[in-house]
């Protein structure tokens, strides 16, 4: 007999009935409920400030290191004016479909997006700034998001870390054309690599330890 379950069987009838079966290993499994880990789902559901974090620091890096602002800036500059322009060119016409700026707007975005729904202005004056807005238009759109995609992807490889351990790597292929001023830069270099690297080192143990002090 399991002797953790002897006092709650003290003075108990044997159990007869799945009920009573439950009443009885129901401290046993609270205590293994107790005593398990917790899930590390839970843990993950508990703790979404990494997801934000991670979310906040792509925005920033979109917004920082990519032109995006800039060119979507331009871009609705660029849509205003040839709205307004279009609306004062069909103002008056007959039969035009742009009879408002708020229908202007709406047509220069119909047109931006070549869905084909916008229907031909009526003026002269009305298909040039049409046709040059769906041109313009059309091109800082989808320059604009292949812009964006490209420079943050390529983002890493122009960081000055990675051009400093390009010019070593390419020293290091070419020692037996270097002078002895250049062997002698070199050798700097890399012992001051070294040194910041285990200086790096020193820093990540020493904040390890002091993770683990409180445990202990």
């Amino acid at each position: 007999m399991d002797v953790s379950l002897s006092p709650w069987l003290i003075g108990r009838k044997r159990p007869t009935s799945c009920f009573d079966r439950l009443t009885v290993a129901k401290p046993d499994r609270a205590s293994r409920l107790h005593d398990e880990p917790p899930s590390p789902v839970g843990v993950a559901m508990k703790n979404p400030r990494r997801h934000g974090s991670r979310f906040r620091r792509f925005l920033h890096d979109v917004s920082t290191h990519t032109p995006f602002l800039q060119l979507i800036a331009i871009l609705v500059g660029l849509w205003f004016i040839f709205s307004w322009g279009l609306y004062l060119a069909e103002r008056g016409i007959a039969g035009t479909p742009i009879t408002s700026l708020g229908q202007a707007l709406y047509w220069g975005i119909a047109a931006c997006s070549t869905a084909g729904i916008a229907e031909p202005p009526r003026s002269a004056m009305g298909l040039m700034l049409g046709s040059l807005w769906i041109l313009v238009g059309s091109i800082l759109f989808f320059g604009t998001i292949v812009a964006t995609i490209t420079t943050y992807f390529m983002r890493p490889m122009q960081r000055p870390v990675k051009k400093i351990i390009d010019t070593i790597e390419y020293n290091l292929e070419q020692l037996n054309d270097l002078t002895i001023e250049e062997l002698d830069l070199l050798k700097n270099t890399v012992d001051t690599l070294i040194t910041h690297v285990e200086q790096l080192k020193h820093k990540q143990q020493h904040k390890q330890l002091r993770r683990e002090l409180p445990k202990t």
